[in-house]
């Protein structure tokens, strides 16, 4: 049979998004690898019902596949909102390039019960996401970060083919595999190469045939050589001897075209001009002094500055503009503009006149100037005639030509003269400080050119040199330029402004830096001019794009020359046309912005592989060290997280069967923060050479030590010659020499004239790592010494290198560098060399002053003997002779022989987990992932607790959370100096821990399935025992995140279908079921039987009869265990809590049955609509009505005895019976002392709080209970405090009729009542009065809908506050429900609290939708905190919202945490006001697109809980926040009530999706 193929597994890139759209990733800069075949998919995810799905499109310009790419051209994505799930888009990457997306949306509007305006629709900022090409040499695969380029200056190559092939031979020799070529294009009058005189033809003095030499060369170079071929492209500017400017002067920036830059002519002008007239004037013409240049400076000041009258560019001509106003004034043209006097106090115009000269003046400079937005003209800033004429009316009033008593024209004159000359104040001061920097700069530039010893002495001052470079370039009046306007023929010369804005245009009309003089000029380029688009300068936009195809043609990469200087539109446009020739360019880019955020804009826009970064700059072994640490890779040990993400992915999606194809399998990885990738060059053709710059005995450790780095590298001719000196690109005119270049072999060994022959083995290395990904390192600096130490993460295979650097004053011993030690390394010595230089003055002198040649210092490389490799075990101590001395190194080989497993450690340690997890369930989850302290503490016999990490302190679980919960920030922030790293490398005992624990409990019957785990997880950390210490961080991250990823998987396996494909918080909230489940020695549901029991919250209320509270329960179980399908787990709780009812309650505090506590008023109603949902929930729920409980107490009777005695258990009930003694009793009335009553049972309590009495009332059938002494709802905080006098005190008895207790009674009555119609209910009534009447359970619901609205209800107008049983002079805040009806305190009935959504959410149809919509909408702004609700409004005088249970003072209303319910933000009610939200907003809702917003209402709201569960190390939600959602440390830091609430919400969201079906 044949073997059926399965497909190649599809990589799968996740990129989630925002709730604004933005990218959820670090960093936000996407750069993704070369495209795959098949293609590898970008997955758009956006969980839930995001603000950007509302009407929602995301668009993506990736192109399909076999369509072209274009920058402007989006597919369009429609985004479709599901509350429940989370939305994905798929996008296959079929080409490389630098692609956008952004997403459009209409706003969410701010939540009213009116209709409100819709905003206006919306789009996002442009993202990007870059993706690198593939690159290939002769067929086989070339990374970027492989790549070993060697730049040339192209004009020093001699003559083609000969000594440029003779060139290319040595150069492919060397191990280097990409030829970076300076432009290769007509050179301009300079001989630049970077001053193109015609970027479409190429130097016919080197190539004779032109393009066709260029493509011979290209291809002899890949099929001969084995290079690629790079070359620059220069956009910004051409040479100024280009003869198309000529008939295109528009190219350029000149007056015409740019008029701003008028002033900036006229001082170039008047500068050429003083230069030439320095003799005339008397003033020196040869700089040998400052007093020299002194004098020239006051010259200038003088002729220069004062004969050009700059200052007429800034200032108004006061005389024309102050006729003008007067005349406007006298004509009666007088305008006032919007806002003119808007400030004016009482007084009105009156203060007008009042006004200062300088507020005058300042009123028209706001209100009326015109051509302030820049320079331009002389003069051309003035003011509005008729605006300014609106204040001369204002001061003056209006002109009266025959009234002698109004003022006249000439003191208007005299007025508006002296208000305008006050403006130019400020104009003049401004020309000062220009002024001030143009004579600032001039001096610093003649200074450097002609005194300075670093500058280049220009000599003196000649008509062919002057005194200053020109900043413009006149061009020659001829036939062509004759037909352009003469102030079109003067061109802004090209340059770069010292940290200037690399995303600002240095001669647009924002910047002075022209008129400034702060350009660092390149005289032989002529800036160009490209506008905003090609629209702007169609000529020169096809012109550069035909130059930039041409390149695309021949060269697979290019140099962006001047980056940072390009327009950054510019740029895309001519690397869109680029890649329509060549979609596989490597771009590269001399990028020097000064700042890494603008660094990042031009390589997300641009899809920039590499940013060109100079060894040479480094001044000192540190800062060299430095250097290579950037741009050296990870750091060895870094954390994986895509191989434990695919942990298992190679069975997880079933394999395929017969002739059925194989499914295709799912390799997930995360986008990881990305560094702007690096070209990082030993030398480049712009740096001084280590011989300049360092010793010249540095070029071999420099080599070496960049060779080391994870990037691409590269050097320039002359480096590996230790060429003496940086070469002048533009004068130098010697051809270039090499002992490489000859034509014969180059070996790999020492030998004489450079380093080539070293070069190459660090060359082959370098391409080795970088093909096989070796991407950790690690780099040390000792003093002169540096070492680098890169491996392949995988096979930990990799290459070790010490380098002696070699700065001035370094000497020429050994530097005193100690023995290396290797842990767990075996090592083996590749080689070790030194360099010696011959840095004689004569061997200089001959060397620069050959006549024809570039040629390098004679030198020569050395092999080193005496390198000590000793091995001890698997360790390796690597010693260094007395002759080493700078400009050494020594190369090694590395392997550890402890990760040799045979299926390779990483993935050895990733698999095999789900397999080991599959017979686990949700019970064993709880003690895998979790268990707190207490618990721990209790399953061990107090033996063992947390692990507590030496500097870090306890986790929070013993399980696989607790570490997760660390390790999870640790591996994102790949933070290897973590004290849990530190403590791995130290000892292996968090590994004994972590199997020990569940070696040990695996033993015991009821926790038998552990077994699997706990085997799996021994063989891993087995494996990884013998790694060296500094990797166990690593493989236990693996590890652990490896088994807790099984076990949380193993977990949504085991719950409802919901939940698995449910978004990630609902899953996350879902985990919290497990969390809190679990078996306790001291806790259990029955007092004889060990069965898995839920915790209220942990860590406070896990053990002994603190863990099993019945209202925390009941109110947690709809969520926690029927919405994620626990439906066993809940009826165990239900049949629990009904075998112990008693009073017609169930208890508070459960004892286990032993010693339940009946002291809450509400829990019952909580446990009855528990039994409601789980019969509406639960497939066949209705059955458990029938299951038969053996009662702990007789029923219906009221006496206490001990759970051990006879009669416990004795007597068996239905649930059905139970649900109806509990109305019957409460119908009956229920009064009684509770048992034990007295300081054993509550010390804090007075005696009256025992007693308990609750009854009907039968005009309103509401139920009614509780004093002002105890306090029987979950509002249950006791006054403990005798200092304050609060002792025995409730701080919120909430005695009378609770609103969530009468919406859970009417829930109820409705419910059996619905039962009984259907057959369910054999009980349709109770008995009232003495057992002398019954009441239907109809008839009871009906008299509490017909009273709710009455009884609760606070309208919004007081008028009509006699429809409704109010108190208005109680009233604090109107339009909402009351908390209570009837309680002791009338003043707390009205107090507005988040319990009546409880009532909202269970019965609905009590509320007026109106009435509860707007009542909503109040809560949702004075109670809806970040996550919880306050528990009390603001406003009420007994709000109080920081919790603090410690505080011992004498406040009455904080002592002891007396305010625990008086503001602080409870989480658990959100739950309940989001369902009522949600509930009462879709009723108004009509459209499928108003629905959808009512769900974006709540996702708005649910931001801050989804926010808490991702950061939360409990991996849960608090119980409680202080005021704003500020952290309360007496919470609960995960609190079962808390994540089951907002299960809840998304229970009624399905059963609405379900409903709508």
């Amino acid at each position: 049979m044949t073997a059926v193929k399965r497909p190649s597994p599809q990589a799968v890139y996740l990129l989630p998004l925002t709730d604004g759209g933005a990218p959820d990733v670090s960093g936000t800069y996407i750069y993704l690898p070369p495209p795959s075949d098949p293609p590898y998919v970008v997955r758009f995810q956006i969980e839930g019902i995001s603000s950007i799905c509302r009407h929602g499109s995301l668009w993506v310009n990736i192109p399909a596949k076999g369509e072209d790419f274009r920058r402007d051209q989006y597919r369009e994505y429609k985004l479709v909102a599901d509350f429940n799930r989370c939305t994905e888009i798929d996008i296959p990457i079929h080409y490389p390039g630098a692609y956008a997306f952004y997403t459009t949306y209409s706003p969410l509007p701010g939540f009213s019960t009116s209709p409100v305006q819709t905003p206006k629709p919306t789009r996002t900022r442009t993202y990007y996401i870059d993706v690198c090409p593939r690159l290939s040499l002769q067929g086989s695969y070339m990374p970027t970060d492989s790549l070993v380029v060697f730049s040339v200056i192209s004009k020093f190559m001699g003559n083609y083919p000969t000594d440029w092939e003779n060139h290319l031979r040595g150069i492919s020799q060397r191990g280097y595999n990409m030829v970076h070529f300076t432009p290769l294009m007509m050179r301009g009058v300079s001989n630049s190469p970077y001053s193109i005189y015609d970027q479409l033809q190429f130097d016919d003095t080197s190539f004779p045939n032109g393009e066709k030499d260029v493509a011979g060369m290209v291809k002899k170079m890949e099929q001969e050589f084995n290079m690629l071929a790079m070359t620059d492209v220069v956009w910004n500017h051409t040479a100024n001897n280009s003869k198309w400017l000529e008939e295109h002067p528009e190219a350029g920036y000149n007056v015409q075209t740019a008029p701003w830059l008028e002033s900036a002519l006229e001082l170039d002008t008047a500068l050429l001009k003083f230069s030439k007239d320095l003799r005339v004037l008397g003033l020196p013409t040869t700089i040998t002094t400052v007093n020299d240049l002194l004098k020239i400076m006051d010259g200038c000041k003088t002729h220069v500055l004062g004969g050009c009258r700059l200052w007429e560019y800034y200032v108004l001509d006061v005389e024309r503009d102050a006729e003008a106003i007067v005349n406007a004034w006298v004509d009666g043209q007088a305008t006032f503009p919007d806002k003119g006097f808007d400030t004016l106090g009482v007084r009105g115009l009156d203060e007008v006149k009042e006004w200062s000269l300088k507020r005058k003046s300042d009123w028209c400079v706001e209100h009326a100037l015109r051509g302030g937005d820049r320079l331009g003209e002389r003069y051309r800033r003035q003011m509005e005639p008729a605006i300014c004429a609106g204040l001369l009316s204002t001061l003056l009033g209006r002109y009266e030509a025959r009234t002698t008593s109004a003022p006249g024209k000439r003191a208007a004159q005299v007025l508006v003269y002296r208000i305008l000359e006050e403006v130019n104040l400020q104009f003049y001061r401004e020309y000062d400080d220009d002024a001030t920097e143009i004579l600032e700069q001039l001096f610093n530039r003649i200074k450097y050119c002609r005194l300075d010893d670093h500058g280049p002495k220009m000599g003196p001052i000649t008509e062919q040199s002057p005194l200053i470079e020109p900043y413009f370039t006149r061009l020659p009046l001829n036939d062509a330029t004759k037909k352009n306007k003469p102030e079109s023929l003067a061109l802004v010369n090209n340059g770069w402004v010292w940290a200037a804005d690399a995303m600002r245009d240095n001669a647009g009309w924002e910047s002075r830096a022209y008129l400034r003089r702060e350009v660092i000029v390149w005289g032989d380029c002529v800036k160009l001019r490209y506008g905003n688009g090609p629209q702007d300068n169609p000529w020169l936009w096809e012109h550069m794009a035909r130059y930039t195809r041409l390149m695309a043609k021949y060269f697979c990469g290019f140099r962006i020359d001047n980056c940072h200087s390009t327009p950054i539109h510019l740029a895309e446009y001519m690397l869109d046309q680029a890649r329509e020739v060549n979609p596989n360019l490597f771009i590269a880019a001399e990028l020097f912005s000064g700042s890494e955020e603008v660094d990042f804009k031009f390589v997300m826009r641009l899809g920039i592989c590499a940013l060109i970064r100079e060894c040479m700059q480094a001044w000192s072994t540190q800062e060299l060290s430095r250097l290579v640490h950037r741009h050296g890779g990870r750091p060895i040990g870094s954390f994986e997280v895509d191989e434990v993400m695919n942990a298992d992915s190679s069975t997880e999606n079933g394999s395929a069967h017969g002739d059925a194809p194989p499914a295709t399998r799912e390799v997930i990885r995360r986008i990881k923060q990305s560094p702007v990738h690096a070209l990082f060059m030993d030398c480049t053709h712009d740096n001084e050479t280590p011989a300049q710059k360092r010793d010249a005995r540095d070029t071999l450790p420099s080599a070496a030590l960049v060779a080391m780095c994870a990037c691409a590298t590269g050097s320039v001719m002359g480096f590996d010659e230790v060429y003496p000196k940086l070469i002048e690109i533009v004068h130098e005119k010697r051809l270039y020499s090499s002992a490489y270049s000859t034509g014969g072999p180059v070996k790999t060994q020492a030998g004489e004239g450079g380093i080539g022959g070293i070069k190459k083995i660090l060359n082959r290395i370098h391409v080795l790592m970088g093909k096989d990904e070796y991407d950790e390192t690690f780099i040390h600096h000792d003093r002169e010494y540096i070492t680098v130490h890169r491996v392949d993460p995988r096979s930990r295979k990799g290459y070790f290198l010490i380098a002696h650097t070699a700065f001035p004053g370094y000497g020429n011993g050994n530097g005193g560098f100690g023995p290396v030690h290797l842990p767990g390394t075996k090592v083996e010595l590749l080689g070790s060399w030194m360099l010696e230089v011959d840095t004689s003055e004569s061997a200089k002198s001959s060397t620069l002053n050959d006549k024809t040649t570039l040629r390098g210092l004679p030198s020569c490389t050395k092999e080193l003997r005496g390198i000590a490799v000793e091995s001890l075990g698997d360790s390796t101590t690597i010693t260094i002779p007395e002759n080493f001395p700078p400009g050494s190194i020594a190369l090694f080989e590395t392997w550890i022989p402890s990760v040799e497993h045979a299926d390779g450690l990483d993935k050895f340690v990733t698999n095999g987990a789900r397999a080991a997890f599959r017979h686990v369930n949700l019970t064993d989850l709880n003690f895998i992932l979790y268990r707190c302290d207490p618990e721990e503490r209790d399953s061990s016999d107090s033996k063992d607790g947390v692990y507590n990490i030496p500097g870090h302190g306890s986790l929070v679980y013993a399980g696989l959370q607790g570490w997760w919960s660390v390790l999870r920030d640790i591996v994102r922030d790949n933070y290897l100096g973590h004290p849990l790293c530190q403590h791995l490398r130290e000892g292996q005992w968090a590994l004994d821990y972590c199997v020990g624990r569940l070696e040990r409990i695996s033993q015991k019957k009821k926790y038998h399935h552990i077994q699997g785990p706990a085997k799996w997880l021994k063989d891993r950390f087995d494996a990884i025992r013998r790694v060296p210490s500094f990797l166990l961080p690593r493989y236990f991250a693996m590890v652990i995140q490896t088994a807790y990823n099984a076990a949380i998987d193993r977990g949504f396996e085991l719950m409802s279908e919901n939940v698995r494909t449910g978004q990630a918080f609902l899953r996350s909230l879902s985990l919290v079921s497990v969390q809190v489940t679990g078996y306790m020695n001291s806790a259990s549901l029955w007092p004889e039987k060990s069965v898995p029991s839920m915790a209220a919250g942990l860590p406070h209320f896990a053990y002994d009869w603190a863990r099993c509270w019945g209202r925390d329960i009941c109110i947690s179980a709809r969520g926690l265990y029927l919405g994620t399908g626990r439906y066993a787990d809940a009826k165990e709780h239900i049949l629990a809590f009904a075998s112990v009812i008693k009073h017609g309650m169930i208890p508070n505090l459960l004892g286990g049955g032993k010693l339940p506590r009946y002291n809450s008023r509400d829990s019952i109603w909580w446990f009855l609509q528990n039994i409601q949902d789980y019969t509406k929930i639960v497939p066949d729920g209705l059955d458990i009505l029938q299951e038969k409980v053996k009662r702990r107490f007789l029923p219906y009777d009221d006496t206490w005895f001990p759970h051990d005695d006879k009669r416990a258990y004795s007597k068996v009930s239905t649930v059905e019976d139970i649900i109806q003694e509990a109305l019957q009793r409460h119908a009956s009335g229920i009064d009684f002392r509770e048992y034990n009553a007295g300081p054993d049972l509550d010390n804090q309590m007075k005696s009256e709080g025992f007693n308990v009495k609750i009854w009907t009332d039968w005009e309103t059938g509401m139920i009614f209970g509780g004093n002002q002494f105890n306090c029987g709802t979950w509002m249950d905080k006791m006054g403990e405090s005798e200092k304050a006098g609060s002792k025995g005190v409730p701080g919120t008895p909430r005695d009378g009729a609770a609103v969530e207790i009468t919406g859970m009674l009417y829930s109820c009555l409705a419910w059996v009542d619905q039962l009984r119609q259907d057959g369910n209910y054999k009980y349709d009534s109770v008995s009232v009065a003495g057992d002398e009447k019954v009441i239907s359970f109809k008839d009871w619901a009906g008299k509490i809908k017909a009273n709710f609205e009455r009884c609760y209800y606070v309208p919004r107008d007081a008028k009509q506050d006699s429809n409704y049983d109010v108190n208005s002079k109680v009233v604090n805040r109107r339009g909402i429900y009351k908390d209570l009806y009837r309680s002791g305190k009338e003043y707390e009935d009205y107090q507005l609290r988040p319990n009546f959504p409880v009532a909202m959410a269970v019965a609905p149809d009590l509320f007026d939708p109106d009435h509860a919509l707007y009542a909503l909408s109040v809560a949702d702004k004075i109670l809806l905190g970040p996550q919880g609700m306050a528990t009390l409004d603001p406003s009420d005088l007994n709000y109080r919202p920081y919790y603090n249970n410690a505080e011992d003072s004498s406040d009455f209303h904080t002592a002891k945490g007396r305010n625990y319910h008086q503001g602080p933000e409870w989480l658990w009610p959100t739950g309940f006001f989001l369902r009522a939200f949600l509930r009462f907003d879709l009723m108004r809702r009509k459209t499928p697109e108003e629905r959808v917003e009512s769900y974006q209402q709540v996702t708005r709201r649910l931001a801050g809980c989804m926010k808490a569960i991702g950061e939360s190390p409990w991996a849960g939600l608090t119980e409680l926040t202080n005021k704003d959602g500020s952290f309360c440390s007496d919470s609960c830091p995960s609190q079962a009530w808390s994540a089951g609430c907002i299960i809840d919400l998304f229970q009624d969201a399905r059963e609405y999706e379900l409903e709508e079906v």
